[in-house]
C-alpha cells in the first residue's frame, strides 16, 4: 500500500508540475546565493566580477587576515584603511578610479563591517565610521560591543525588558570568547542568508502535493470504494500518512543537500567554526554559536517546519475534504508574519518570533532580541520553536488519522 501511494504521488500530473517548479526554484535559490552582492571581486582595473572565479580570488585576498581578531589585527586594518582613503584614487570623482580604491579594501571588507558596528551606537550602522578611527581606538573594539548594549538597554530599550532580561543579554555578551577567530566564511554566510528561499519554496510545493493525499479520494469520488475496502479505514490511511512522510523527508533532504553542496562547492566551506559575531549580521547576536552550528539549526529547523506543514496540510485536507482549502494554510502561515510585522509593536514582534516561518529563517531568528519566560527560565526563541513545532507535528499525526478514519463512517 505504501508503494502504491508513493506511485500515486509521482504519477499525478499536477504533482509533476509542482516538482518541476521546485527544481526551478532550487536553481534560482542557488543562483541568488552564489551571486550575492557580497560575493564579488574587483580587480586592479576596477572591474567587478561574480561567480566561482570571483569568489576564489576574494577568498585568497581575505585569507590574508586569517587568525585571531586581536587588538593588533584591528589596529592594522584601521591603519591600512587610513592609507587607502588618503590616496588620489579613493578621492577621485571618476567612478572607475574610485572603484580601484574599493578593490584595495575588499580583503578586509568583513572586518571593516564589524569595526563599523563596534564603534557605532547599538541600533545604527555607518559604513564610513572606520575612516574617522585611529589604530589607538582598536583597544575599544570588544569593550564597545558590551558598552553599546548596556547603553541601549538603559535608554531606548529601558521599558522593553525587565531587569532579569537585561541581565540575560549582558551575561550572554560577556560570555562570548574573545578574541574571535576570523577566516573566509562567505560560503556559509550566503548559504544561510538565502536558505529561506529554497526551504519555503520546498514547503509550499510539497504542501500542494500533501493537500491531495486525502482530499483526492473525495474529489475523484473514490471515497465510497476507499472506505468500504477491507483495510480502507486502517492500513490504507496509515499508508497515505507514511507516503507523505517519506516523500517530504526524501524531497527535503535531497533539495537542501543539493543546495548546500552547490553553494559551498562554489564559494567554499571554510569558516564553519567561525562565530557568527564575525559577520555583519551576527555581530550583535546574543547567541554564541558558530556558522556550522547555525547551519545545523537551519537544516533541522527547516525539516521540522516541513514536517509540521505537511501534517497540518494533511489534517486540514482530511477535515475539509478540499485540497484547495488545505493548500492555502501554508501560504497564510508563511506570509502572515510579513503583514503583522508592519504593525511595528513590541508584543507583535515577540509573537511573530514564534510563528513557524521562523524555522526557515534561522539567519534572522538569531538576530532578534526576543526573550520568553518558560517555567521561570528565560530563553530565546530557538529552543521554543524546535520544541513547539516538533510536538505539534507529532500531535497532528494521530489527529489526522482519526479525522480521516471517521470521515468514512456513515457515508
Amino acid at each position: 500500500m505504501l508503494r502504491y501511494e508513493l506511485k500515486k504521488i509521482l504519477a499525478g500530473k499536477g504533482n509533476r508540475i509542482a516538482l518541476f517548479l521546485l527544481v526551478v526554484f532550487w536553481g534560482v535559490s542557488c543562483y541568488c546565493a552564489v551571486t550575492d552582492i557580497d560575493v564579488n571581486f574587483t580587480d586592479g582595473q576596477g572591474k567587478s566580477g561574480y561567480g566561482y572565479f570571483a569568489a576564489q580570488k576574494l577568498r585568497e585576498a581575505q585569507k590574508a587576515w586569517m587568525g585571531p581578531l586581536t587588538e593588533e589585527t584591528v589596529a592594522a586594518v584601521i591603519e591600512k584603511n587610513a592609507r587607502i582613503i588618503a590616496t588620489p584614487e579613493y578621492n577621485a570623482d571618476d567612478a572607475a578610479r574610485s572603484n580601484i580604491a574599493y578593490g584595495w579594501m575588499q580583503d578586509y571588507r568583513d572586518i571593516r563591517n564589524i569595526i563599523n558596528c563596534a564603534f557605532c551606537e547599538f541600533r545604527t550602522y555607518d559604513y564610513y565610521r572606520i575612516n574617522s578611527l585611529t589604530p589607538a581606538d582598536a583597544a575599544d573594539f570588544y569593550p564597545n560591543r558590551l558598552a553599546a548594549l548596556k547603553t541601549w538597554l538603559d535608554t531606548e530599550a529601558k521599558d522593553l525588558y525587565s531587569d532579569e532580561e537585561k541581565a540575560f543579554f549582558i551575561d550572554h555578551y560577556e560570555n562570548m570568547k574573545t578574541p574571535l577567530y576570523y577566516t573566509w566564511k562567505q560560503g556559509w554566510e550566503s548559504l544561510l542568508e538565502h536558505a529561506a528561499m529554497p526551504q519555503m519554496f520546498l514547503v509550499l510545493t510539497l504542501s500542494f502535493v500533501a493537500a491531495g493525499l486525502f482530499a483526492g479520494e473525495f474529489s475523484n469520488r473514490a471515497d465510497a470504494v476507499f472506505f468500504t475496502a477491507c483495510h480502507g479505514r486502517g492500513k490504507a490511511i496509515k499508508a497515505k500518512i507514511g507516503a507523505g512522510v517519506l516523500f517530504v523527508t526524501g524531497a527535503y533532504w535531497i533539495v537542501w543537500g543539493a543546495y548546500s553542496l552547490f553553494v559551498l562547492g562554489t564559494l567554499g566551506a571554510d569558516g564553519a567554526s567561525c562565530m557568527i559575531q564575525t559577520g555583519l549580521g551576527g555581530w550583535k547576536s546574543f547567541y554564541n554559536i558558530s556558522y556550522g552550528q547555525l547551519y545545523l539549526l537551519a537544516s533541522f529547523g527547516g525539516y521540522a517546519g516541513a514536517l509540521f506543514f505537511l501534517f497540518l496540510t494533511m489534517l486540514v485536507s482530511a477535515w475539509s475534504r478540499s485540497a484547495t482549502v488545505a493548500v492555502t494554510v501554508p501560504f497564510v502561515l508563511i506570509f502572515l508574519p510579513s503583514v503583522l510585522d508592519n504593525l511595528g509593536s513590541d508584543w507583535m514582534s515577540k509573537l511573530t518570533g514564534l510563528l513557524p516561518d521562523q524555522l526557515f529563517q534561522m539567519d534572522l531568528a538569531v538576530r532578534y532580541f526576543n526573550l520568553y519566560c518558560v517555567g521561570g527560565r528565560l530563553m530565546g526563541a530557538l529552543p521554543i520553536l524546535f520544541t513547539v513545532y516538533t510536538a505539534l507535528a507529532l500531535l497532528c499525526l494521530p489527529v489526522c488519522y482519526r479525522v480521516f478514519r471517521r470521515a468514512g463512517i456513515g457515508r
